[in-house]
């Protein structure tokens, strides 16, 4: 193979930067498994590590891209063959070794998924790792007797990407979704996906110990006072799963939805998760969790090139939908 592009991370003598560069195969973090990359994604994760903003690479220099999905050219694992089609999501990558803004990558056969029947590589990349964290949030849940007989779920940063599939999933496994959003040109969007409500984000504006129970639960992508604002408004024994920290790593709550409710409240880190659990998620995001809405998902597909500014428009606060990155 002759050299390819990859979007790269240094942070040394010169500073903290990233941008294209020409590598090998051999510049690449070891692995059984190298792939062609068809498809990755854009998630808060790369835009913090693409830009420093966020401590998230642990070595230098890494290739970007927390998600990677496209075809095995060559394998030392007699478990996957030339031509198969794969993903992976977290598992390490832009954190370890190197990740998946590039136009090969090289995989551990540990973390490598063979792609799902009923998933084609460009779906399995917008969903990625939020839509992951999204069903890997409701599989935390229903473990813990959710149901929706507890009522409706709300999903806070409902427009950007964990958010959105949240809606969609969720409602595809049969709740009732109240999606809640600071951008309320994209209600319809939200109602789209299958929000039955869209709420503003005043719904969720006091942290009071107590709240009159509205919600049988939720998942939470903001942290601070709207995860504070939710737990003190789930009904008794609703869980809320907590998968991001966009407004705040805060959290001024009280003990009593706990004592008082019952509430369970569910941490959600997706890039650690076991691989028999890795396993049952992506089966389901293939069949009965698969989101019905992934071209409305996707509100944006960009090259290695155009990722500054899409990293820059995240951590603005224009997160909207996903982003795949295009990697043919």
């Amino acid at each position: 193979m002759n050299s390819f592009q990859a979007f790269r991370i240094r942070n040394d003598s010169a500073g903290y930067r990233s941008g294209l560069e020409d590598m090998s195969i051999d510049d690449l973090a070891p692995g059984e498994i190298v792939i062609k990359t068809a498809y990755s994604s854009v998630n808060y994760k790369d835009a913090l590590a693409g830009t420093g903003e966020g401590k998230i690479l642990r070595f230098f220099p890494l290739v970007g891209g927390i998600d990677v999905a496209g075809h095995v050219v060559s394998s030392t694992d007699p478990a996957f063959k030339e031509g198969d089609a794969v993903l992976v999501t977290g598992s390490g990558l832009s954190e370890t070794r190197d990740g998946g803004y590039a136009q090969y990558a090289r995989i551990e056969a540990k973390w490598a998924i063979r792609l799902p029947a009923g998933l084609s590589l460009r779906e399995s990349m917008i969903i990625g790792t939020a839509g992951f964290t999204a069903a890997l949030a409701l599989l935390r849940m229903e473990d813990n007797r959710q149901t929706p007989a507890l009522g409706p779920l709300a999903v806070t940063g409902a427009t950007g990407g964990v958010g959105s599939l949240a809606v969609d999933i969720f409602s595809r496994a049969g709740y009732e979704v109240h999606a809640i959003s600071g951008k309320p040109e994209h209600a319809d969007y939200l109602r789209t996906l299958g929000a039955a409500q869209v709420l503003g984000r005043d719904a969720l504006a006091e942290a009071k110990a107590m709240e009159a129970a509205r919600f049988g639960g939720g998942l939470d992508n903001v942290g601070g006072t709207m995860l504070a604002s939710l737990l003190a408004r789930t009904r008794p024994y609703g869980n809320v799963a907590s998968a991001g920290l966009a407004a705040s790593a805060d959290l001024p709550t009280t003990v009593m939805p706990f004592i008082i409710r019952g509430v369970s409240l569910l941490g959600v880190a997706s890039a650690g998760t076991a691989r028999d659990i890795r396993d049952e998620v992506w089966t389901r995001l293939a069949a009965d969790w698969k989101p019905l809405h992934l071209d409305a998902i996707c509100t944006r597909e960009a090259t290695l090139a155009e990722l500054p500014g899409v990293f820059a428009g995240m951590l603005a606060g224009g997160s909207f939908g996903r982003t795949l990155v295009r990697l043919d």
